[in-house]
């Protein structure tokens, strides 16, 4: 979904909807696609899982009814094309996965945790969050800006980086909040801060142990926004163990064939094509 909202304002700024003969927007769907298929080039899976969001309601709803509460509508350009990019890339042969009540990234936690053990899992967004899943077999490609441009942490690189785990980043969100999910954390503590102190003491329950080791000040936010600091840890950790019904034998990865580019041609993705005819995950067309 990152990727889709992404793919849909890079153009959308300038008006370039890319609407086809039946009045139908496919800028975030081609860009979308395209995105999927540089990450593939890069990374030569040997499967591929999409998940999405289903809805705008999860269990942190349930927790906190403001959570996400901030954000706007999607533009009504948009909104036919969230349908539209699973069907494009189911009609590719490729897997959509979502649960309702639950987020993408609870999805892709749950799948990245279940084959750590037996294969390589690389996942690819553009979502800063997706770094506490980080562990041994798992990566994280980051989209940077534009097309195929990522920045990949392992477990070991993230911590030599950051000065923490993985799993202390979920803290650290927790003490700084995200104003994009719309969760506040502890008012007055911001990211330097919520860094600094989890390098210190561990973990939020090491924080509230030597609360009189901290200033003042932040003595005095913490102790402010205790319960605020408790949610927001629930709000900000991924969930693993969603309910899914997922065969990897469904899933195996094969190049786009000629049979693919009818699908383009009937839905008029005329940017995809374009791309596909000069990528290398597209295979030889005979004749």
């Amino acid at each position: 979904m990152a990727l889709l909202f992404r793919s849909f304002f890079a153009t959308a700024v300038s008006g370039q909807f890319m609407v086809n003969s039946q009045g139908l927007p496919t800028n975030g769907v081609q860009g979308f696609m395209k995105h999927l298929f540089m990450a593939a080039e890069h990374a030569d899976p040997t499967h591929i899982i999409i998940c999405w969001d289903m809805g705008s309601k999860t269990f942190r709803n349930e927790v906190y009814q403001d959570y996400k509460s901030n954000r706007n509508a999607p533009p009504v350009e948009l909104i036919p094309q969230f349908d539209l990019a699973k069907e494009v890339a189911g009609r590719f042969n490729l897997s959509n996965v979502g649960v309702s009540g639950y987020e993408a990234d609870d999805c892709i936690g749950t799948l990245a945790k279940e084959y750590k053990g037996e294969r390589k899992v690389s996942v690819v967004s553009g979502d800063q969050d997706l770094l506490q899943l980080l562990d041994e077999g798992i990566e994280i490609m980051l989209l940077q800006k534009g097309f195929g441009n990522y920045k990949t942490y392992t477990k070991n690189g993230f911590v030599e980086e950051k000065g923490i785990t993985p799993e202390q980043f979920i803290d650290v969100k927790a003490l700084m909040g995200d104003t994009s999910d719309g969760y506040p954390g502890v008012k007055g503590i911001g990211e330097k801060t919520a860094m600094k102190l989890i390098q210190e003491h561990g973990d939020i329950e090491g924080i509230l142990q030597n609360l009189s080791s901290l200033t003042p000040s932040q003595k005095k936010k913490i102790e402010a926004d205790l319960d605020m600091l408790h949610l927001s840890r629930k709000l900000a950790e991924i969930h693993c163990q969603v309910p899914l019904d997922v065969k990897l034998s469904e899933c195996v990865w094969n190049q786009v064939s000629s049979e693919h580019l009818d699908v383009v041609e009937e839905m008029e993705l005329k940017v995809l094509r374009r791309y596909l005819l000069g990528s290398n995950v597209m295979l030889p067309i005979s004749g």
